[in-house]
């Protein structure tokens, strides 16, 4: 997939600027080089460090921690927070994302493993080795190339360097393989190892469930539905923004509807994107019933998923994640043409994904009403073998065993 898209005068001067801000964010790259590199030193962030202990960097650091407790490895963790707040274990060490920080500890470690890009103008020094993760597994919304004109300049120039710093990038799926040489921009080695952030998922679905009913004082018999609206925003005509649009589902009328169709008692998650999350954001919504609770500030969104009963998203990558740990999934987008429309054609047309799509409340309440759970499994099952998803729990261990045995 080639890539083409003029630049107007605007943009060009913000190219200009973002290339000379990242020359000067290079220097202490090169100055902190003076330091010797430390084989067992891992290097960990999440969305672009706004995120906590959480996504496949939490999985294989949880798999590095216990090998470390066995005496099977001796890595250290290191973090990099831009909120030094959020918790983690007492065994990782928490870095405050400044650029003299990040400079040091990345061009000291011997292995990076992050879910989101680099910082532009980051150096990487030869004997060290970047191994990137990424934040989805199968995708709805399109990224990098497939974006088509709807991919800024600077957004493909940022990828496209970030990128060539990476060694191997990590897959669950056939079609991931794929997707990543135009989506990351990416022509190196990938390591079909499962998704990290997917473990929880097949292990701990028992665990999480009691846990989260716990931890927000629910009946422990008590049914949940997780909605997660996807997020919009990134590099948008040459300005970097993070948003999330008004929230118009009718939760009071949600509600009622599960109850008449699964029966039990029902509570609403809300869960915005890590991103808004960290500028904490609130969604805008017209009512909130008491029912209606709020996850967002917690930090791993697959614990949730491992935890609920339905998941509800626009165009959010999780639903598919959430179909793994047998999940019922529903799709509401309300806005469809003016996501596609800001954001690029979808990677699956709406109608052929094993999920349920509504546009208007109406939509959705009315394919809640007639779900057909076996159609649904039937529909998941051909999906999941047409998409080579091979996840199956043990990709955390897979992971820490390449890093162990490529030394």
């Amino acid at each position: 997939m080639g890539y083409k898209q003029k630049s107007n005068l605007s943009e060009k001067i913000y190219i200009i600027k973002r290339k000379g801000k990242a020359f000067l964010h290079s220097l202490p790259y090169y100055i902190c080089r003076v330091f010797p590199i430390h084989p067992q030193k891992v290097v960990m962030w999440t969305f672009e460090c706004n995120g906590g202990y959480g996504c496949s960097p939490k999985y294989i650091a949880e798999e590095i921690l216990k090998r470390n407790r066995e005496g099977k490895t001796k890595y250290q963790v290191v973090w990099l927070l831009n909120n030094m707040e959020k918790e983690f274990p007492k065994e990782i060490k928490k870095v405050k994302n400044t650029l003299w920080s990040r400079a040091y500890h990345l061009s000291t470690a011997g292995i990076w493993i992050g879910n989101t890009r680099t910082s532009y103008g980051t150096r990487k020094r030869k004997n060290q080795c970047y191994i990137q993760t990424w934040h989805s597994t199968i995708a709805i919304k399109p990224i990098g190339k497939y974006r088509g004109s709807m991919f800024p300049k600077i957004a493909y120039l940022v990828s496209k360097y970030d990128s060539g710093l990476i060694d191997y990038v990590l897959s669950g799926s056939t079609w991931c393989e794929h997707m990543y040489r135009d989506g990351l921009l990416y022509q190196g080695e990938m390591i079909r190892t499962g998704t990290p952030r997917c473990d929880v998922l097949f292990n701990q679905k028992k665990e999480k469930r009691q846990e989260i009913r716990k931890k927000y004082h629910l009946p422990k018999e008590a049914n949940i539905l997780l909605y997660a609206p996807t997020f919009r925003g990134g590099s948008q005509k040459g300005k970097r923004s993070v948003n999330v649009e008004k929230i118009t589902i009718d939760f009071e009328q949600l509600l009622v509807t599960l109850e008449k169709k699964f029966g039990g008692e029902w509570y609403l998650f809300l869960r915005l994107h890590p991103q808004l999350a960290a500028k904490k954001k609130k969604a805008e919504i017209q009512k909130r019933p008491k029912k209606l609770i709020d996850v967002s500030q917690m930090e791993d969104m697959n614990e949730i998923i491992a935890g609920v009963d339905i998941f509800v998203t626009d165009y959010s990558s999780a639903i598919f994640e959430a179909a793994m740990a047998g999940l019922l999934g529903f799709i509401y987008a309300d806005d469809l043409k003016e996501y596609i429309h800001d954001r690029g054609n979808l990677f699956f047309d709406i109608d052929i994904l094993p999920f349920p799509a509504a546009f208007d409340n109406e939509g959705l309440m009315e394919n809640i009403l007639v779900f057909d759970k076996e159609l649904y499994e039937r529909k998941w099952k051909g999906f999941a073998e047409k998409t080579g998803i091979c996840e199956d729990g043990h990709a955390s261990e897979r992971v820490v065993d390449w890093i162990v045995n490529s030394k």
